[in-house]
């Protein structure tokens, strides 16, 4: 692995970290020195360093152990092929299994907010009708709010931290905005779905998410009808999901996919719609999910070559087929596979061996990521990619705290927020974008020292579940441990070294080390 030259601004880090110091030195005239362990074992090497990096969200004490006892490719097969059992702490079991989310299932929600809606619309008074209004919107928020919770959790501290990396990788490609309609209902549910799916076929996965309530809701599909046609779905479901916007594809192929997806949509209720006796047959429902013949266009189609008779489901299913099996989006989701776990440029070969795999596999996703995983072009990526707002802050998490579950999420989730990418929160379908254009400017590197400082001199608020109580949490985190000094230490950049030898403290010694180019890269 190729060490990494300090280019980000260290005038910038030497203004944060001048504050730090003097009040270092006001508290105390003695230098504190970061000694290494009397005994520390070279557990990974340098390489083995920085795939454990690349293959989660960021390296642990026990994440090295695992590795180290698993082997390299023990490991990564294990990674690739996830067991059921997440290995999550008892308290973090406890924590998300409290969690509303986890006591009904989505359409029951789905059902309870219709509800609620239906009886605040027959209320006359205007400012009880608005107090109501209030309350039922932060019911969602709160939903919207576990959504959040139960992912970091899971984020932080389940074992199978490659499923939990694709997963925010699909959950990108398949943006869903929380803020639109009733999505905050559905999207712990959404998640679920997506990681069900996040190292299995691509074909299931894309169908996953077309029979989702979140998605049906976000890009429109529940209001696409016979005669009322809404084309916003099935031209992003082509343009950002399958074959990318260069791939060939026409206007009229978007109608007629539209077409093909009419009856496609949500239905909050208890009760099922009356359909015509002789459309019957093919209504389906699944939970909140719906196909409302009554709202298909039963019309002959021709979509991408292919004659696509009328004929309901059966016709979502022909399309699925030839979205999902088409070279373009072998080629497509490779490519977006590869800018995100090798490089912001993936080399045009890799992309292809990639696409190779996934033909060949029926879109198998691990397999096709088991193919970037065993290339050269891999290897010489490796610490070199940026890391995004939310790999930065649970990579640090993680390491500042390892497997000590912290207590509360929502200092991450402020964190995130200032650097503009909360979790559900990119408007648009396209996601939030994966490059290193897009979050290394001189405001975004301003908020990650920041963020440094304060999980590096502080706990932050990670343990401060309620201010009513009172919490044994540490004062700050002990990043310079016998895994730093026994693994990591000794892959960092001279100039990296030299700056933490100038700490003034552990404190200070945690920033530099949090805002080192270094730290920056997986």
């Amino acid at each position: 692995m190729r060490r990494i030259s300090l280019t980000i601004s260290t005038a910038l880090v030497a203004a944060i970290l001048a504050g730090c110091a003097t009040k270092a030195q006001q508290v105390t005239e003695v230098r504190p020195v970061m000694r290494e362990p009397a005994a520390v074992k070279q557990n990974l090497s340098a390489h083995d360093l920085a795939v454990l990096n690349r293959l989660s969200w960021g390296v642990t004490p026990a994440l090295a152990d695992s590795a180290l006892h698993e082997g390299m490719a023990g490991f990564i097969s294990a990674q690739l092929h996830p067991s059921t059992d997440s290995g999550l702490p008892p308290e973090v079991v406890a924590r998300i299994a409290a969690l509303h989310i986890s006591q009904a299932p989505a359409f029951a929600w789905a059902e309870q907010i219709v509800q609620l809606r239906r009886q605040i619309n027959m209320i006359a008074d205007p400012e009880q009708k608005q107090a109501r209004q209030r309350e039922l919107q932060q019911r969602m928020n709160e939903l919207g709010r576990e959504a959040q919770e139960k992912s970091l959790l899971l984020d932080l501290y389940s074992k199978n931290q490659l499923l939990q990396l694709t997963t925010w990788f699909w959950m990108n490609h398949f943006n869903v905005y929380f803020p639109k309609a009733d999505i905050r209902v559905f999207l712990s549910d959404y998640e679920d779905t997506v990681r069900a799916h996040a190292l299995g076929k691509f074909r299931d996965l894309l169908a996953a998410t077309m029979h989702h309530p979140a998605m049906l809701l976000y890009l429109d599909n529940a209001q696409n009808a016979d005669k009322r046609i809404n084309e916003n779905y099935a031209r992003e479901l082509m343009e950002l999901h399958t074959l990318g916007v260069n791939s060939g594809y026409t206007q009229k192929d978007v109608q007629e996919l539209a077409r093909i997806l009419t009856g496609l949509g949500v239905n909050q209720r208890p009760m099922a719609p009356n359909i015509r006796r002789d459309l019957q047959a093919d209504y389906r429902r699944n939970g909140a999910f719906e196909f409302n013949p009554n709202r298909h266009d039963y019309g002959s189609k021709m979509f991408l070559g292919h004659e696509i008779r009328g004929s309901g489901p059966a016709e979502i299913d022909q399309a699925i087929d030839i979205l999902a099996g088409s070279p373009a989006a072998a080629h497509f989701i490779s490519e977006q596979l590869a800018t995100f776990f090798v490089s912001d440029d993936p080399p045009p070969a890799l992309v292809e061996r990639m696409a190779a795999t996934f033909k060949r596999t029926d879109g198998d996703i691990a397999a096709v990521l088991a193919t970037a995983f065993a290339s050269s072009e891999f290897s010489a990526s490796l610490g070199h990619k940026f890391k995004d707002p939310m790999h930065y802050v649970l990579s640090a998490v993680r390491l500042s705290y390892g497997d000590k579950p912290i207590l509360n999420v929502q200092p991450i989730r402020n964190w995130l927020n200032r650097f503009s990418e909360p979790l559900y929160g990119h408007e648009t379908p396209d996601g939030f974008p994966i490059t290193e254009a897009a979050w290394s400017g001189p405001g975004d590197m301003a908020t990650r020292f920041e963020v440094a400082r304060v999980i590096g001199s502080s706990s932050a608020g990670l343990f401060k579940p309620d201010a009513e109580k009172a919490v044994e949490t540490p004062a700050f985190p002990q990043i310079a441990g016998p895994l730093y000094f026994g693994v990591i230490g000794p892959t960092l950049a001279a100039t990296t070294t030299n700056a933490l030898d100038k700490a003034v403290s552990p404190q200070d010694w945690n920033t530099l080390f949090l805002s080192s180019p270094d730290f920056m890269r997986w």
